[in-house]
């Protein structure tokens, strides 16, 4: 006669691992509502009844918010890796930029994602871009190559005054 004890299925049912819900159910609702949330949301602006966000250029005509300052920029690579930013309309040099102390590696961001686009629209280099200074103090580097625009405000003061030191009345203006 067997005396062993008498085995009885795991609880996991034999799958090494439990299947229990780990996630506390009013976690799992206040999800699933800003799920629901964002898609309503976005359905009331596509149909209309909310307004988009605001498009600076839409904005900017609304308001009466005009150019101060406008600068027709080239960016050229050295074969030692500096950037030599030019005004077209002098010809002259305004900036080599050399490393990322100097605010080079933020013009350099920049400048790669708008070669990017000029590239897949299979535009060359050679086209000056505009840095715009606007009478309410936003900063705009503009591609008129491909029609894209850059708020440069948003991504911090730093980052801003990389850009406006190009521009004759200089970053603080």
């Amino acid at each position: 006669m067997n005396t062993a004890p008498a085995r009885t299925a795991p609880a996991h049912n034999g799958h090494g691992h439990s299947h229990a819900n780990t996630i506390p159910r009013p976690a799992l609702a206040l999800a699933g509502a800003l799920v629901a949330l964002s898609l309503t949301l976005t359905g009331l602006v596509r149909v209309g009844v909310l307004d988009r966000e605001a498009v600076p250029a839409v904005e900017r005509a609304r308001t009466g918010v005009t150019a101060g300052e406008v600068r027709r920029l080239t960016f050229s690579d050295r074969a030692d890796g500096a950037v030599v930013v030019t005004d077209v309309d002098t010809g002259r040099t305004l900036g080599v930029l050399i490393g990322e102390n100097d605010g080079g590696g933020f013009v350099r961001g920049v400048m790669r994602g708008m070669a990017r686009e000029r590239k897949m629209h299979g535009i060359g280099a050679a086209a000056p871009f505009e840095l715009t200074r606007w009478s309410n103090g936003s900063l705009t580097l503009r591609d008129p190559a491909t029609g894209r625009a850059i708020e440069l405000g948003s991504f911090g003061a730093t980052n801003r005054a990389a850009f406006a030191r190009f521009l004759a009345t200089g970053p603080h203006a």
